[in-house]
């Protein structure tokens, strides 16, 4: 289709990485604004693993930031695409959980599924782009797994809606698995799309 021509071309011209860059940039603003609470409340070694959504999005926006300066840089991408699809698609679901078991529909809600939707397609979209093998794919991997273990042993996982709290463990596990979907989707997509143009 000639919109969809167009709009694949689009995401490497600067205007696009530009518009992208600044979208993310104020949405991990707003993400470490609304992780306030819970940084305040966690011991200052644990901080930096604490605002996973913010962190993902945080660090795609400084690879479009790299692309427009014209450099590559391998871990940084596979870091941005695994983590910025995962926490993506992990508040989606998390929010649409808690609708299901009877969490009021708020504007905010509807907000963050959109924005976080956005994470997870912005990663799978500039996969193809992205200069992965596996050492970075692996670095990438063993930070996001790690990440889940101290978020679900340390106790250090973003605040759930207080309807999915008694399931925290099976949330725990639906966090590992989509970790695992997550190093497998940007692999695949970078092994079979990839492109050196940006």
């Amino acid at each position: 289709m000639i919109w969809w021509e167009w709009f694949r071309h689009s995401l490497g011209k600067r205007w696009f990485l530009w518009t992208l860059f600044v979208v993310n940039f104020l949405g991990t603003i707003y993400g470490f604004v609304w992780y306030g609470n819970q940084l305040a409340e966690t011991p200052a070694f644990l901080t930096p693993f604490v605002p996973d959504s913010p962190t993902g999005s945080g660090l795609f926006a400084l690879v479009l930031l790299t692309y427009l300066l014209g450099r590559h840089i391998p871990v940084l991408e596979a870091l941005a695409g695994i983590t910025n699809f995962k926490y993506g698609v992990w508040a989606v679901c998390i929010i649409l959980a808690g609708w299901m078991m009877g969490n009021e529909v708020r504007w905010t809600d509807i907000m963050l599924i959109v924005s976080h939707a956005g994470m997870a397609v912005e990663s799978v979209l500039y996969a193809r782009f992205y200069k992965l093998s596996l050492l970075p794919v692996g670095i990438a991997a063993l930070w996001t797994l790690n990440n889940d273990f101290l978020d679900y042993v340390m106790n250090i996982h973003p605040w759930l809606p207080s309807v999915l709290d008694p399931y925290e463990g099976i949330v725990g596990l639906f966090t590992v698995l989509l970790s695992l979907i997550s190093i497998s989707v940007i692999w695949f997509v970078n092994s079979k799309y990839t492109t050196n143009k940006v």
